[in-house]
């Protein structure tokens, strides 16, 4: 593996049932350290089935996710939950963050779970501040409920969630979908500036493909799923 090399995916297939055909069915894929990788695909083409086995959510039945030194469909669920705590930030579709509790306690809450990402943020209370900030999230939302926010604050809580603690790869699936095009374009700005801060590798889910042009690099999943060209 390339030092530069981040991960890497070798022979994967994944099916959500033994006796359905592949949903993932890729030779080889890979991330270099410091990307923004642009992933697209119709619906239904397994863009985030792909990031579910990246983020070790899902386990491959074949094949290697080499990530950062580490075999990732050789730990058992806990070590893998344990990696994805310590490692990756994800921006969810639908941001996933707990309605009841208050903004600040969302951003803080991978450090909650990794000790690595508590002592690389630092004072984890600042830190989650600054990102707020740097992600233009009024101070005035910051106590308030999850649940309460419009979509837009919404999404930029939960980026700010992803990228605390400095994890090496962010995971973003289909983040600016809800979003109108002035929203989207300054959510990806204030996106790009906190990954490079960050030092980390952008992995970014879409079917929007006049997003592609602002990444370094463009994947579209047909074209290197063997499972959607047999389909």
């Amino acid at each position: 593996m390339p030092a530069d090399q981040l991960l890497e995916l070798r022979d994967l297939r994944f099916a959500w049932r033994r006796d359905h055909a592949d949903v993932i069915a890729l030779d080889a894929f890979s991330l270099k350290a410091g990307e923004r990788v642009f992933l697209y695909g119709p619906s239904g083409s397994g863009k985030s089935t792909l990031l579910a086995l990246i983020a070790g959510l899902a386990r491959p039945d074949r094949g290697g996710i080499r990530f950062a030194g580490t075999q990732l469909e050789a730990l058992r669920g806990p070590a893998r939950d344990r990696f994805r705590a310590d490692h990756v930030g994800v921006i969810f579709q639908q941001f996933n963050l707990l309605p009841w509790l208050d903004v600040l306690g969302n951003v803080i809450l991978p450090c909650r779970f990794s000790r690595l990402r508590a002592e690389r943020a630092g004072s984890v209370q600042q830190s989650a501040r600054q990102l707020l900030a740097a992600m233009d999230l009024d101070q005035a939302m910051w106590s308030r409920k999850a649940g309460d926010l419009s979509v837009g604050q919404q999404q930029r809580a939960a980026a700010a969630r992803a990228l605390i603690g400095a994890p090496e790869l962010v995971l973003a699936d289909e983040p600016t979908s809800a979003l109108d095009s002035d929203r989207r374009d300054a959510f990806l700005g204030l996106l790009f500036e906190q990954v490079a801060s960050a030092g980390a590798t952008l992995l970014f889910v879409s079917h929007d493909t006049a997003l592609a042009d602002r990444f370094d690099r463009q994947v579209s999943l047909p074209e290197i799923n063997l499972a959607g060209q047999a389909a």
